[in-house]
């Protein structure tokens, strides 16, 4: 029950000393002009291939939640699992090991090599843009569950690539924002977050991040070489951010690979610099190396074996996106409630906007395109008996802006199949080539328009499912003419002031038209983009859809209560969207968008028999969360999202979770909140007091205490831990195993996560009030026993003082079930 990564699957390590020899000599043989090529990229995604030395391309791809291979094309699908919030929810190294897998494997369907994933840095901000796509706000849990995801994927012979290294909690500024960290938070927290992904998990490739961290731009850093090469043994090859080399200074770093290619600031710039002393001879063929060694491993350099051979037992990619949903929701609220029995309903409210457009994966590079996705509205009305009414109002907005069509409203007028019509047209007008698309979000970023592509032609018969005024537009970035209906409504330039790739991609400008069209009725939708002339990365992105526009708020929460009053339970689904949440740009607040709070607020005085979900991938505020009787977390839950949800509320499984972050009850009580750079820099002014050591530590100078701390979660039934045992004292650098006795107390099968804190009241160094050393689950069923075991790592112990420091003398272990639990305690003496 240890959190650590199964023996027989751990990442294999670095080849032969016969295959490393050979390398080097492959390496050697190129021509400098070769050398310097493979360290750029050959296109968007892809390094560089050589033939003659039978080294063909390695592929890259996005994203930490899924694989989507070298483009956006909906037509190549993929599984989308639910958002590392989600899985670090968890708080199980084996279902990490197993989302790892179920990458690899979509990685070898798509033909690709490696990863660029996980994302592993930390929760320092709730107002952090990625925060869904990051793990937790420790490093103990960041660190195990990273390890576990880097492993499964690297059991499929794929490369796993942690990332951002170093230091990007935020992204206001994030190309040029300087992070500023003090030795020992960087190294206690930051670097410490990544090290079991490279120490224990091996990881083939690490991505470097766009920030600078203490005034060295990161492709530049130091740190790239201490600890990540020398100290941690690190092998593999060091990938920059998509345009974060930013000279050939870069080169002098441990940098291996400027992504992406084929133009960058390598290339004939890095050829000079070797050719004039600036750059050795000796770093080029090391950074070669490492490339042919990714390939040897990932089996793209013929007359090397690759790393894995025997790949494991294929996993059901939905059933695994299932069970992760199911085992990262968070219990915060039951009073008794919950689970429902469904052979006792005879109605069921499901109200909000996101209970039917469910938001299941954060904005941004983590986008997938999933062949389908369930929402919780269709969750419960499959799981529910037919003889149960399920009722739907939307309640309140959330999604602001363009909302692709759903793709069962679209026609192909051209080809008479569904979806949208695609054409690539020359710029004297004339037809190049044509696609039949399934989608209205379009995307295409480095592959995918043909040469001598001067505008893209897109055409469909929309058709109205409810009768009344619908705002259909087009959202871009550029020249676009928009028709309706054969009457233009819009032909000009829509502009970009946000500078931002994530938001133009996925928020773009808009133009949006009013059209009123009877339930059943069909609009022909036209549109006609001219594509620039020149592009630094090639990327365009084209939405058709519709907006949703309320005119009257009230109205929408009054049918909402109504619903509510006439059902037996009624189940309200709030949250947030990709234009909250997303790689880009960092939020301004926790509040729930428009008039949620309210809709709850409503909702529950009307039938006080009220489940509350939440469908956000990081911490939102939640007013209400004292008067509804039962609340959910279920963050962006991948595609099987509302089967997940369905599957907790009506009893078929056990909520799992335990949040891997601490939740706030108002946004002034957040201890560490900023992630606006200051003159350029990000100040990392609170050190080792982060997280819910930042709330600890608050509370203890008679501070505000947050809604839900870290590491909690309720279960459907109840356990009790007995008296834990551990040595009474160790020797430092030895590790420490605390065995705990658990029950299940209750009337059915469930799971409960012990956690393991330390804390020295008495040191002579600054400390966190406690921190977390160690957990590990168990499921057991009613009546269930079994002695857990939790182990300590030395490192838990220590300091950074210009190295790893031990304070002898005596700590206490601290054993219970969140950060701010009623704990047993003993204690132990590190001699």
């Amino acid at each position: 029950m240890n959190p650590t990564l199964p023996a027989a699957v751990t990442a294999p390590q670095a080849g032969t000393q016969d295959a490393e020899a050979r390398i080097l000599e492959l390496a050697r043989s190129l021509s400098l002009e070769q050398q310097v090529q493979l360290l750029t990229g050959a296109d968007v995604w892809s390094t560089h291939a050589i033939p003659e030395i039978g080294l063909s391309r390695v592929v890259m791809s996005d994203g930490p939640a899924g694989v989507r291979g070298e483009d956006f094309d909906e037509r190549h699908d993929s599984v989308s699992l639910p958002s590392s919030s989600a899985l670090s929810a968890t708080w199980s190294v084996e279902t990490a090991h197993r989302y790892g897998q179920v990458l690899g494997q979509e990685a070898r369907r798509k033909g690709v090599h490696a990863i660029l994933g996980p994302t592993i840095n930390l929760h320092r901000s709730p107002l952090g843009g990625r925060h869904f796509e990051c793990m937790s706000e420790d490093p103990r849990l960041t660190a195990t569950m990273a390890a576990g995801y880097v492993a499964g994927v690297q059991s499929m012979g794929v490369g796993a690539t942690p990332k951002h290294y170093l230091a990007n909690e935020a992204e206001t500024e994030r190309f040029t924002a300087d992070s500023v960290v003090d030795e020992r938070p960087l190294r206690e927290l930051y670097l410490a977050a990544f090290e079991d992904a490279i120490t224990e998990a091996r990881a083939w490739l690490v991505m470097s991040s766009y920030n600078s961290i203490n005034g060295t731009t990161a492709s530049e850093n130091k740190l790239l070489e201490t600890p990540l090469s020398s100290e941690w043994g690190f092998d593999g090859v060091v990938v920059s951010d998509w345009t974060g080399v930013r000279s050939v200074d870069a080169a002098n770093a441990h940098q291996d690979l400027e992504m992406p290619g084929p133009v960058g600031h390598w290339g004939p710039k890095l050829l000079a610099a070797v050719n004039d002393g600036r750059v050795s001879r000796k770093a080029i063929l090391e950074k070669v190396t490492r490339i042919l060694r990714l390939a040897a491993r990932v089996g793209s350099l013929e007359g090397f074996t690759p790393a894995v051979t025997a790949l494991p037992t294929q996993l059901d990619g939905a059933a695994v996106a299932r069970e992760v949903a199911v085992r990262g929701a968070v219990l915060v609220r039951n009073k008794g409630l919950l689970p429902l029995d469904a052979t006792s309903l005879t109605s069921v409210a499901v109200i909000g906007h996101n209970a039917d457009e469910a938001r299941t994966q954060g904005g941004g590079s983590a986008t997938v395109m999933p062949k389908y996705t369930v929402s919780p509205l269709a969750g419960l009305q499959k799981a529910l008996p037919d003889d149960v009414k399920v009722t739907y109002a939307r309640g309140a907005k959330v999604a602001e802006g363009i909302q692709a069509f759903p793709r069962t409203s679209l026609h192909n007028p051209v080809s008479g199949v569904p979806g949208i019509r695609v054409t690539f047209l020359a710029a004297d007008g004339s037809e190049i080539s044509g696609e039949d698309r399934l989608a209205s979000h379009l995307i295409w970023f480095g592959i995918g328009i043909p040469d001598g592509a001067a505008s893209i032609r897109m055409e469909a018969d929309w058709t109205a499912e409810t009768a009344g005024i619908h705002h259909l537009g087009v959202g871009t970035v550029g020249r676009i003419r928009f028709v309706l209906d054969g009457t233009e409504v819009f032909n000009g330039e829509l502009e970009d002031d946000t500078e931002v790739l994530g938001a133009a991609l996925f928020d773009p400008p808009k133009t949006v038209h009013a059209i009123e069209a009877t339930a059943g009725q069909s609009v022909r939708i036209e549109a006609e983009y001219q594509l620039p002339e020149e592009q630094v990365i090639p990327f365009t992105a084209i939405l058709l859809g519709e907006e949703t526009v309320v005119a009257e708020p009230q109205a929408e929460i009054d049918a909402a209560v109504e619903a509510a009053r006439a059902s037996d339970v009624a189940v309200v689904v709030v949250g947030t969207n990709a234009a909250i949440e997303s790689e880009g740009f960092d939020r301004k607040d926790l509040d729930l968008p428009g008039y949620q709070n309210q809709l709850v607020e409503a909702v529950a005085a009307a039938n006080p028999r009220t489940v509350v979900v939440v469908n956000s991938g990081s911490p939102v505020l939640m007013p209400w969360l004292d008067t509804v009787d039962a609340v959910l977390l279920g963050w962006f839950g991948g595609q099987e999202f509302g089967n997940a949800i369905a599957d907790i509320l009506l009893g078929h499984e056990e909520p799992g979770g335990r949040l891997p972050t601490t939740w706030p009850a108002a946004l002034e009580d957040v201890p560490v909140l900023n992630t606006t750079p200051v003159d350029g820099k990000v100040v990392y002014a609170e050190g080792i007091h982060v997280g819910y050591r930042a709330w600890l530590k608050q509370e203890a100078e008679g501070g505000a205490a947050p809604a839900l701390p870290f590491g909690y979660g309720l279960g459907y039934t109840t356990f009790e831990l007995g008296t834990a045992h551990a040595p009474q004292a160790v020797q430092a650098g030895n590790d420490v195993v605390v065995h705990v006795p658990v029950k299940n107390t209750g009337t059915r099968t469930g799971r409960e996560v012990v956690q393991v804190y330390l804390d020295r009241a008495d040191s002579a160094v600054d400390r966190p009030v406690r921190w977390l050393a160690g957990y590990a689950g168990t499921h057991l069923a009613a009546n269930g026993t079994e002695s857990v075991e939790i182990r300590i790592p030395a490192k838990a112990f220590a300091h950074y003082d210009g190295g790893w420091q031990f304070e002898r003398g005596m700590f206490r272990i601290l054993v219970g079930r969140h950060a701010m639990d009623d704990f047993q305690s003993m204690e132990i003496e590190l001699r």
